[in-house]
This record gives structure tokens, sequence and C-alpha cells, in this order.
């Protein structure tokens, strides 16, 4: 069986719905990639043979209608001459080929048909993989930006879930960058006019990204290892509010 024989499948395919079901959308995300690649190849092989079976059905066809129209011809001279037997056998033969033309016609629309899906084909994974190598470049450059930012990001990130939708791993990654632009401003000393606003920023991401988190909350917090961000934060907060009193 061939390509076309996924014609539908192909065609309803939708790769964001795919995405937003995978269980873990980055190793989906390749291998759906590779799936289309595969596929693509191949409607690019077979469709070679089957504009040559196009061809050849167009060929046949052509070739019986220009025998019809010939016999036409020599039966009317036949008569002509006043060789009216000639002129039937001429006639008779023309209706075998008139027969003929029909199954050469049909031939010839189921091979245009082919072709006409095999384009369609193409041009349907052409637009998937776009869709796809878009989607990926924006969050690779969401997640970039985020270690550049931050330095590196730990397998205890709220960037290391790859058991989350596609949709969660972009707002992560944007999360992520949100609280690395936090942290510049608290290690730079941008925010010394009003260090509270920074830090108050930095608090209401980490209640943002909680909301997300599908951390359990019955893990004894004194027995869990507290991030550098988090130690970094209480450590401000401590200064401030030894300032204050």
């Amino acid at each position: 069986m061939g390509i076309l024989s996924r014609f539908r499948d192909i065609m309803r395919a939708n790769v964001n719905s795919f995405l937003d079901r995978a269980e873990d959308p980055a190793k989906a995300m390749n291998e759906y990639m590779r799936s289309l690649h595969s596929d693509l190849g191949q409607v690019k092989a077979e469709t070679n043979s089957v504009l040559a079976d196009e061809r050849r059905a167009k060929a046949s066809l052509d070739e019986c209608q220009a025998e019809i129209k010939k016999l036409q011809r020599y039966a009317e001279k036949a008569v002509e001459a006043g060789n009216e037997d000639d002129a039937v056998k001429f006639l008779e033969r023309k209706a075998e080929r008139a027969e003929k033309l029909n199954e050469l016609q049909k031939a010839y629309e189921q091979a245009s048909a082919k072709v006409a899906s095999m384009k369609q084909m193409q041009e349907k994974l052409m637009s998937d993989l776009g869709q796809l190598e878009a989607r990926n470049a924006e969050l690779q450059e969401k997640l970039t930006a985020a270690k550049l930012q931050q330095g590196s990001i730990s397998g205890n990130s709220s960037l290391g879930n790859n058991n989350s939708s596609f949709d969660e791993m972009e707002e992560k990654a944007y999360l992520a960058m949100e609280e690395a632009i936090a942290l510049t401003e608290l290690r730079s000393g941008t925010s010394q006019n009003n260090p509270a606003d920074t830090a108050a920023k930095l608090e209401h991401w980490k209640q943002e990204a909680g909301a997300k988190s599908s951390v359990n909350s019955s893990v004894n917090s004194s027995t869990s290892t507290p991030t550098s961000i988090e130690d970094e934060l209480s450590a401000i907060k401590e200064k401030m509010n030894k300032k204050e009193s």
C-alpha cells in the first residue's frame, strides 16, 4: 500500500491538537517531525510514479481519440467512393474504439485524481512542518533566553517537567524569563530605589508558577532542598526586615 492509502489521515491531522494531547510534548514534537519528513519524502517519491501513470493514461486516451477520428474520415471517404461495405467496416471498428475510449477516459480521470491527491498531501505536510518548526523555534527561543538570564536551569526547575502540555511548556518558559529578569535586577542593583517592588515581582512570579505547578503539596518543606533562587530571595527579605526594624 502506498502513501495514498493514508490520504484521509494525513489531511485530517492537526499539529496543535496532537501536541496539546501529548504527555511528553518535546518527545512528541521530535517524533512528529520525523514522521512528517518521512511522509513528505514518500509523497515526493511516489508522485513521480503517479505522474508517469497519468502521462501514459493521457497518451492512450489521445491515441484512441485520434484513431476514432481517423476511422470516421475513412468511413466518409468510402461512402464518397461508393464503397459502403468498407464504410460499414470502418464504422464498426470506430464503435469498438468508442467503447474502449470510455475505459481509457475513466483510467485517465483516476490517474489525474491521484496526482491531485498527491499534490494536496504534499502541501498539507509542508504546511504541518512549517507550523511545527515555527512552534518549536518559538519555544526554543524562550528557553534559550531564560537560560541565558539564569545562567543554567536545573532539572528541578519549572522547565524540567516534560509531562505537561505544550502550552504549559511555553508558559513555563515565559515565566522562567520573568524570574530571570527579576533576579538580574536584584543582583545588579537596578532597583535600588525601590527594592521592594522587584522583590514583589519575584514573589508574584513564584505564586503564579506555583498555581500552574503539579508539585505535591504534601512534601515536608523541612526535608526539601531549597533552590538558589529561594535562598537569595529569603536572604533579601531578611535583610530588608532587619533594616525596617
